[in-house]
């Protein structure tokens, strides 16, 4: 088995300042560089640079050979002990970060190793050229020693956070140091190689991948405001959610650029996603990534009926991504890192195009949050409504763009 070792590292000039990352891969074997990534992430933290750098290594590791091991390697103790497991991560910032990365490769497949930070200088070089050209207005390129990558042109899956992400709290600055303060292909190789600037994107990018995220119409819990996620009844669309999801179609029609439609395996998702494809003239791919969360024993009841009979669950599911709903749901955090690796694999399938997305708030609002850079609690301050309409473009440089969200003005 192929064996790898990435050397991340990432800074912040200001904390939160212009902040930017660097990751390299090398041969364990040889020692020689294969791959390396650097980003100008705008304004972040160091932590958030320091996670960002280490999920590009992984990234570019996964599209060399997914199936080999890594030794990370990263003057960040941090990080090191957070992914290790020994350090329990606390900032809500951090926790998607961590989940996206954890999902690149099997767990028993990487080994975290802290090393000093004159041992990391490749790495910390990278980061530090991203930021300078970050701050030029200009896009990072490996120097004239750097070796190329084995991959081909960028085609656009990457983390989503582009130019101005990140928040969180830490300390540290410069390029790197350590503080306490959501499956790749060779694609996402590619993609690494090109740094997302801040401001407008440059004209060579290409037409992005255009996921427009339509929310299923209402069923019977809908209008009572119930639960409803993957682990329940499954319901299907009420009279009322037929009637949206025609007029959702229309507007669609009217529109007339999505090229594919894929919907979450859920019976309302489904019958919504195929009144819209009939009306498109188009098939119907099933993605299960695009489920809704499952809420447990809550299914089915109201937020008022949680509260009545699980005061602490419900208190603890409102305040920390990690926890999950009574009787073993799905935290938000995982749902974070599932929506995460769905996106990554549709951007690569669909790059350039523009595709329908039928799935449910939870998903929807989480690849908003992502593609924004917000933290975990921004999910409750977002309205989606039945049968709304949100839109999101995903560029080859890894920064994406929210064009649209919640439009409902199809349904007036």
């Amino acid at each position: 088995m192929r064996e790898f070792v990435v050397e991340a590292d990432g800074g912040s000039r200001g904390n939160p300042g212009p902040a930017g990352y660097g990751a390299v891969v090398r041969d364990a074997a040889t020692g020689e560089t294969l791959a390396e990534a650097a980003e100008y992430l705008g304004v972040a933290t160091n932590n958030v640079a320091e996670y960002r750098g280490l999920l590009a290594g992984l990234r570019a590791a996964h599209g060399l050979d997914p199936r080999a091991t890594v030794r990370v390697r990263m003057d960040s103790k941090l990080v090191v002990e957070q992914m290790s497991g020994r350090w329990k991560i606390k900032h809500p910032a951090m926790k998607p970060l961590a989940a996206e990365a954890r999902s690149v490769f099997p767990p028993d497949r990487v080994t975290y190793e802290w090393i000093p930070r004159a041992s990391n200088q490749h790495a910390d070089r990278l980061a530090n050229e991203a930021m300078d050209a970050g701050a030029r207005g200009e896009r990072w390129s490996p120097s004239a020693s750097t070796a190329e990558l084995d991959s081909g042109a960028a085609v656009g899956a990457g983390a989503g956070a582009g130019a101005g992400a990140g928040a969180g709290a830490g300390v540290g600055g410069g390029g790197g140091g350590g503080g306490e303060a959501g499956a790749g292909t060779a694609a996402d190789v590619g993609a690494a190689r090109t740094v997302a600037t801040p401001g407008w994107g440059p004209p060579d990018m290409g037409a992005p991948a255009t996921f427009v995220l339509l929310r299923h119409g209402e069923t019977p819990l809908t209008p009572q405001k119930r639960f409803s996620g993957s682990g329940g009844s499954d319901p299907s669309l009420s009279d009322t959610g037929r009637e949206q999801a025609g007029k959702a179609a229309a507007a669609l029609a009217r529109r007339g650029t999505v090229q594919a439609v894929v919907t979450s395996p859920l019976a309302r998702t489904r019958q919504t996603a195929e009144i819209v494809a009939d009306r498109l003239g188009l098939d119907v791919s099933v993605e299960e990534g695009l489920r809704e969360t499952d809420f447990g024993a809550w299914e089915g009841l109201t937020f008022a009926e949680v509260r009545e009979r699980w005061p602490d669950d419900l208190n603890a599911w409102l305040t920390s991504p990690d926890a999950e709903p009574t009787g073993g749901g799905e935290s938000f955090a995982a749902t974070g890192a599932r929506i995460a690796a769905t996106r990554d694999k549709l951007v690569a399938a669909h790059a350039g195009r523009t595709v329908l997305l039928v799935s449910h708030v939870t998903p929807i609002k989480t690849l908003v949050q992502l593609a924004l850079g917000a933290p975990t609690e921004s999910l409750f301050r977002m309205e989606l409504s039945a049968a709304s309409l949100s839109a999101v473009a995903y560029y080859a440089d890894g920064g994406a763009s929210v064009r649209l969200f919640n439009e409902t003005s199809h349904l007036r």
